[in-house]
């Protein structure tokens, strides 16, 4: 089977729980819900394509230990093409997530000593449609999108913040997929706009997600926006693993510029409605439904 897409980069076990306000020092506060789930920007993509009926791949680390083995089989049992996961003995990427009553959260990622992925990882040649990364393994992703370009195949970033793995594939990919939190950060300006000429001067396709203010984006010299959504928000973790995934799988599909950002709106508005990441992705009915029920 061909994938439509391939997530390459980060997964970690996600301890989600609901809390009324971020604890103040010294200050012990009772989690009101919890979670329990797999999560990381590539590995939820990957989840959210197959629920939204496409066929994804994800490639990235997972340790021999209770988290990594947990985490597989969701990948697995989400009917994710796990043939490229990396297992070793070094541990599984933890997150604790604090979500709060705005719809807004904190989170602490442990990550130890496991090392990136080398540039010689093993990954099965199945010639996907478009490749997805979120910078988290840097090496072997710049070596993926060298070899997409010559293979004439579509590569999208998932850029949240900048680091290493973010700054070296932000001009090489195809569409440039970034937060307001990296847009500011790279183009060193917190005007939004500044950010996306900036952004647009690397070459690329670009969006800047601004949350419950939508987004702007800038393509072939046209430059425009998208409302949010307007749904309740409970949880926004996850929302933009959501919008990469199915942005990815809309390139996939070849669908209409237009139709392919209220898409991925969707499902990234959805994700904030419910608790944790893994647990809020959603199916392509959920997303079809809220598309119908507000147009623009």
């Amino acid at each position: 089977m061909i994938n439509d897409v391939l997530c390459t980069g980060h997964a970690s076990w996600d301890i989600s729980m609901a809390v009324t306000h971020h604890p103040a020092s010294d200050e012990k506060i009772t989690a009101h819900a919890m979670q329990l789930s797999g999560g990381g920007p590539a590995a939820n993509a990957a989840v959210c394509i197959a629920r939204l009926g496409g066929h994804a791949a994800f490639c990235g680390y997972l340790g021999h230990d209770l988290f990594g083995q947990a985490h597989l089989q969701e990948l697995q049992q989400a009917g994710v093409d796990t043939t490229a996961v990396v297992r070793g003995d070094h541990p599984t990427p933890v997150s604790q997530i604090l979500a709060k009553q705005d719809g807004l959260r904190s989170v602490v990622n442990f990550k130890g000593d496991t090392p990136t992925l080398a540039v010689d990882t093993a990954v099965p040649d199945r010639s996907p449609a478009v490749l997805l990364f979120d910078g988290h393994e840097p090496d072997l992703s710049l070596q993926l999108c060298e070899q997409a370009r010559l293979q004439q195949c579509k590569t999208v970033l998932d850029a949240g913040s900048l680091h290493r793995g973010t700054q070296l594939l932000a001009p090489r990919v195809d569409y440039l997929v970034a937060s307001a939190r990296f847009a500011s950060q790279y183009a060193r300006t917190d005007d939004m706009m500044q950010a996306l000429n900036c952004l647009a001067g690397t070459g690329n396709t670009a969006i800047i997600t601004l949350g419950e203010e939508g987004l702007i984006w800038s393509r072939d010299g046209v430059f425009g926006s998208l409302p949010a959504f307007n749904i309740t928000a409970i949880d926004s973790t996850g929302a933009g693993d959501a919008f990469h995934g199915a942005f990815a799988l809309g390139v996939a599909r070849e669908m209409p510029w237009p139709e392919l950002l209220r898409y991925a709106s969707a499902a990234g508005a959805l994700t904030c409605t419910r608790l944790g990441a893994r647990t809020a992705l959603p199916d392509a009915a959920a997303v079809a439904s809220l598309l119908a029920a507000q147009t623009s």
